[in-house]
C-alpha cells in the first residue's frame, strides 16, 4: 500500500512517471471520478434534458445542462440539414463530456494549477472519425489557437487531443468496466474497507473532546479542551482569540497520558436561542474527594461569544470513588430532557457493593440519567420526568433512565433519514469494555445494559450473568480487543453533502485508531460492519483533502448542518497541543450544487479573530534529487500503460522512486511520535494512514539512555523545523520540570548535565542559557539566548530524569 500520496501527486503529471506508476503500482485502472470544479460527481436534482446520458450521475445540474444545450444550438445554426445530420451527434458528445463523472480527467484538469483543455481527450479511432466528418466544427467548439493551428492536419490534431492516461479517453472509458463498475458508490478496497478522505478543520488543540453547536442559526461551533477551555469557531473556521468558557481553575485533570478526568462534556439547551443556557460536565476536587459535576451556565448578555462565568449553577454532583471511568457525555434528546451518562466509579470490574454500581439502581454511577432542566430559574434546579422508568420503584433513584453501563464514552441522537425520518430519536452510545470487548448500544428507557454481568456478548461475572432476573439488552455490535481497546462512540450520518453515507453509524477506537462503521440491514435487522480506511492512491486527490490522522480518536461531532467530524491527537495528554479536528468526506459522490446551501446568521464579534491555517498534508517523502529530462524519443506509446516506453535514465530514477516508496511504507507502519510516556504499542489498523506528524514547535523527546528507558535521556527539542539539543548552562530542576511535565510525568527527579546521556553530535545545539519558572508549556516559553544561538559544545548537552513518584529508580 502507498502511504505517500503527495509524492504521487507531484509526479503524476509526468507522462513517463504516470504511466509507469499506473502499470506497476496502481494497476488495474484506478477509479477517481472528478468534476471540473475539482469535486466529486453527483446525482442531479432535476432530470437533464440535453446530456441525458449523465442524468443519474455526473457533473452537471439542470442549469449547466441548459447552458450546454444553448451552446449546441448556437453551433449547429451554422450548418444545413446534411451538416446537422452528420455532426450533431459529435457536437453533443463533445459538449456533454463536461457532465461526465470523469470530466477532470477528460479535460486534463485534475490539478487546479494547470490550464483546462477546451475539448475533451479523445480516443484515436473516435478522433479520426470526428475529424474526417466534422472538422468544420472544431473552431466553433473551441477558441484554442493551438487546436485551430492543428486542425488542418488529422494526425497532429488527434495527437493534441490524446490523454497521457489512455484509459480515460472518450468514448472508450464508457466501456471500461474498471472505471464504470460501482461508480458513485462509496469505494472499498479488496478487503471491503470503505475509503474516505478528510478535511482539516482546526488544530493546535489540547485533547479536544467535544465539538458542539448552539443551533441558533449562526453555524458557529464550539470546541472544548480537556483542561477546561472552550473556543468559538466561526463558519469560515476562524477562531476567536478570547475563550468562550474558561474554567481551568475549577477543572480537575493532569498532564498524565490517559488521565480520564477533566472537562468532559458540553451541550446547549434546545431553546438556547431564547434562554442562552448551556450545560457542562467536568471533574472537580472537593477537599479530598473527587466528583463529577454537571453545571448550568448562561452566555453573557453583552457578548454572544463569551459565557457569563458568574452564572454557574451546580445542577448535580456525584462522588467518584476512583479517578477513572468518569463518563462524560451530556446531551439533550428529542424529548427535550437532559441526558447524563456516568461511569461505574472506576477501578476494574465495578467492585463496589454486592453487584457493583452499574446494577445498583440506588446509585447514580454506571447509569444513563434523564432530568428536566426547563423552567428552573425558580424552584428546584431540575425535576424528574414523570415517565422516568423507576420513579415509583422503592430504593431506586428517580433520575435513572437506563442502567448496567460501564463507561459510555460519546453518545449521539440520530436525526433520522432526511426524507422519511426513519430512525429519528435513537440514542447510540459506545460503552468502553474491561478486558475483552468494546460495544455499541442503542439506549432505551428502563433497559439493563448488562455490566458487570456481561461485557459485550460474553459473561464477565458468571454468577450475575446466569441470574434469570438480569433481563439485559445486548449491544448492536461488539468487537474484541485485538481490534481496539477503548471505543469512541460516533454518529449516524444524516448530513446533506455526502448522500452515500446516509444511515451509516461511524465510530472509532481511541487506542488503536481504527475507524469503523455500522449500517442497519433492513432485511435481517442486524448491523453490518465495515472498517473505514483513508483513501489510497488518487482517491483523496482533491484540493484541501488529506488521507491521514492522528491515532488517538477522542470524540466525534456533528455541525449544525449535520456534517460529521472527529477529533484526535498525537499525544493523549490534556496539555499536549497536538489535537486536530477533521471533517469526514466521501470522495465518491457529493450532493448536487446548491442543495446544501445555507446562510448563517451574522455573529457580532468583539474578540480578535485568528484565521485558520491548515497544517496537515498528505504523508510526504523526499523525491530523488535528479529528475529525468524527457526527450521526444522517450515519450510513451499511446496504448496501454504497461506498453509505455521508459528510457534507461528514467528507469534508474524510477527505481530510486520505488525504493523511497517502499521505505515510506515501512516507515508509516513502524514510525511513532517522538518518545513519550505512552506504553500502548498497538499495531495500526489497515489503511488508516495515521500520521507520523510533523512535530509542533517546542515538542521535546528524550534520547541516549543505554537501557532504552523512556523516563530519562538527553533533551532534544523541535524548533524552527529541526531537532536539536539543549546546552546545560543554567540548567536546573525548574527547566527539567517543564520537560518532564510536557512528556506526561509528575516530577523532574534530576536535571542532568555534562552529556550524562551522551552527546547529540548529529544535531545542532538549539537552546542555551535556558531559565524557566517551571510553569511554562515548553522550553521555548522560557528565557533563552535565542533558537540556534549558543556558546557551548555537545559535551554540555542537558538531560533529565522524570518520574511519577518522588524517588529515582536507578
Amino acid at each position: 500500500m502507498l502511504y505517500c500520496c503527495d509524492l504521487l501527486g507531484r509526479v503524476w503529471h509526468s507522462p513517463i512517471i504516470r504511466l509507469y506508476l499506473l502499470a506497476f503500482f496502481i494497476a488495474p485502472v484506478f477509479l477517481h471520478p472528478q468534476c471540473l470544479d475539482f469535486k466529486p460527481p453527483f446525482k442531479p436534482q432535476d432530470d437533464l434534458q440535453f446530456c441525458a446520458m449523465y442524468r443519474n450521475f455526473g457533473c452537471c445540474d439542470s442549469a449547466k445542462d441548459k447552458e450546454l444545450m444553448g451552446k449546441f444550438y448556437k453551433i449547429m445554426d451554422n450548418f444545413d440539414y446534411y451538416g446537422y445530420a452528420s455532426c450533431a451527434g459529435y457536437v453533443q458528445d463533445l459538449l456533454c463530456q463536461e457532465c461526465s463523472p470523469y470530466a477532470a480527467h477528460l479535460f486534463d484538469a485534475e490539478d487546479p494549477s494547470t490550464p483546462i483543455r477546451t475539448l475533451p481527450g479523445l480516443c484515436p479511432d473516435y478522433c479520426s472519425q470526428f475529424w474526417l466528418k466534422c472538422r468544420s466544427t472544431i473552431t466553433l467548439l473551441s477558441d484554442d489557437p493551438q487546436l485551430a493551428e492543428a486542425e488542418p492536419d488529422q494526425d497532429r490534431f488527434c495527437q493534441h487531443l490524446e490523454l497521457e492516461d489512455p484509459d480515460y479517453c472518450y468514448p472508450h472509458l464508457l466501456s471500461n468496466e474498471q472505471l464504470t463498475q460501482n461508480l458513485g458508490r462509496v469505494r472499498a478496497d479488496p478487503e471491503g474497507c470503505l475509503q474516505l478522505c478528510l478535511e482539516e478543520i482546526a488544530n493546535g488543540l489540547r485533547n479536544p473532546l467535544a465539538m458542539v453547536y448552539a443551533n441558533d442559526g449562526t453555524h458557529r461551533f464550539f470546541i472544548a479542551e480537556q483542561v477546561g477551555l472552550v473556543w468559538t469557531y466561526l463558519p469560515d473556521r476562524s477562531k476567536l482569540e478570547k475563550p468562550f468558557l474558561n474554567i481551568t481553575k475549577a477543572v480537575l485533570t493532569s498532564p498524565w497520558e490517559g488521565d480520564e478526568r477533566g472537562f468532559l462534556g458540553m451541550t446547549f439547551h434546545p431553546n438556547y436561542k431564547y434562554n442562552r443556557k448551556l450545560y457542562v460536565y467536568y471533574s472537580v476536587e472537593i477537599g479530598f474527594d473527587e466528583r463529577i459535576r454537571i453545571s448550568e451556565f448562561r452566555v453573557s448578555p453583552s457578548d454572544m461569544n463569551v459565557v457569563d462565568h458568574g452564572s454557574e449553577r451546580i445542577i448535580l454532583e456525584v462522588d467518584e470513588p476512583a479517578s477513572n471511568h468518569n463518563g462524560g457525555m451530556v446531551m439533550f434528546a428529542d424529548d427535550g430532557y437532559l441526558y447524563i451518562f456516568t461511569g461505574d466509579g472506576g477501578m476494574a470490574g465495578d467492585p463496589f457493593g454486592k453487584y457493583g454500581n452499574s446494577q445498583n439502581k440506588s446509585a447514580l454511577l454506571g447509569k444513563v440519567l434523564r432530568i428536566d432542566v426547563d423552567d428552573n430559574d425558580r424552584g428546584p434546579l431540575y425535576r424528574i420526568p414523570s415517565d422516568n422508568p423507576f420513579v415509583h420503584e422503592r430504593g431506586s433513584r428517580p433520575e435513572v433512565y437506563a442502567y448496567g453501563v460501564r463507561n459510555m464514552w460519546r453518545c449521539s441522537v440520530d436525526r433520522g433519514d432526511p426524507l422519511t425520518k426513519e430512525g429519528k430519536g435513537r440514542i447510540f452510545c459506545g460503552d468502553v469494555g474491561q478486558n475483552k470487548f468494546e460495544e455499541i448500544d442503542i439506549i432505551e428507557k428502563g433497559r439493563n445494559y448488562g455490566w458487570r454481568a456481561k461485557e459485550g456478548f460474553s459473561c464477565y461475572d458468571k454468577k450475575l450473568c446466569t441470574n434469570s432476573s438480569l433481563d439485559d439488552v445486548l449491544p448492536i455490535y461488539a468487537y474484541p480487543h485485538k481490534m481496539g481497546k477503548s471505543v469512541t462512540g460516533g454518529y449516524v450520518y444524516r448530513g446533506c453533502e455526502y448522500p452515500n453515507l446516509n444511515g451509516m453509524y461511524i465510530f472509532g477506537d481511541f487506542m488503536s485508531g481504527r475507524m469503523m462503521s455500522l449500517q442497519e440491514n433492513k432485511n435481517t435487522g442486524q448491523w453490518d460492519y465495515h472498517e473505514i480506511c483513508m483513501g489510497m492512491g488518487l482517491t483523496c486527490a482533491f484540493p484541501g483533502l488529506i488521507n491521514n490522522y492522528y491515532q488517538y480518536i477522542i470524540s466525534f461531532a456533528e455541525d449544525e448542518a449535520g456534517e460529521l467530524y472527529f477529533m484526535s491527537t498525537g499525544v493523549p495528554s490534556a496539555t499536549s497541543p497536538t489535537g486536530v479536528v477533521y471533517k469526514l468526506v466521501d470522495p465518491s459522490r457529493r450532493a448536487p450544487p446548491r442543495q446544501c446551501h445555507y446562510d448563517p446568521l451574522p455573529v457580532r464579534v468583539k474578540s480578535k479573530l485568528i484565521k485558520f491555517k491548515p497544517k496537515e498534508t498528505l504523508t510526504g517523502v523526499e523525491l530523488p534529487t535528479k529528475r529525468p529530462n524527457l526527450s521526444p524519443q522517450e515519450e510513451p506509446v499511446r496504448s496501454h500503460p504497461t506498453e509505455s516506453a521508459v528510457s534507461e535514465s528514467d528507469k534508474d530514477w524510477l527505481q530510486e522512486l520505488m525504493d523511497i516508496l517502499k521505505e515510506q511504507e515501512a516507515a508509516a507502519v513502524t514510525t511513532t511520535l517522538p518518545p513519550t510516556t505512552t506504553t500502548t504499542t498497538t499495531k495500526p489498523p489497515r489503511h488508516t494512514r495515521r500520521k507520523n506528524p510533523v512535530p509542533q514547535n517546542g515538542v521535546v523527546r528524550l534520547a541516549g539512555d543505554e537501557q532504552g528507558r523512556d523516563d530519562r535521556g538527553r533533551v532534544e527539542i523541535f524548533a524552527n523545523g529541526e531537532w536539536g539539543t539543549v546546552c546545560d548552562d543554567l540548567w536546573n530542576t525548574k527547566n527539567a520540570a517543564v520537560v518532564c511535565r510536557q512528556l506526561g510525568f509528575r516530577f523532574a527527579l534530576k536535571a542532568s548535565k555534562h552529556s550524562e546521556f551522551g552527546e547529540g553530535k548529529s544535531l545542532r545545539i538549539l537552546l542555551d542559557d535556558v531559565q524557566c519558572e517551571g510553569t511554562e508549556e515548553s522550553l521555548l516559553g522560557c528565557q533563552h539566548t535565542g533558537v540556534g544561538m549558543h556558546n557551548c559544545a555537545h559535551y554540555e548537552d542537558a538531560g533529565v530524569i522524570c518520574g511519577n513518584s518522588d524517588y529515582v529508580d536507578a
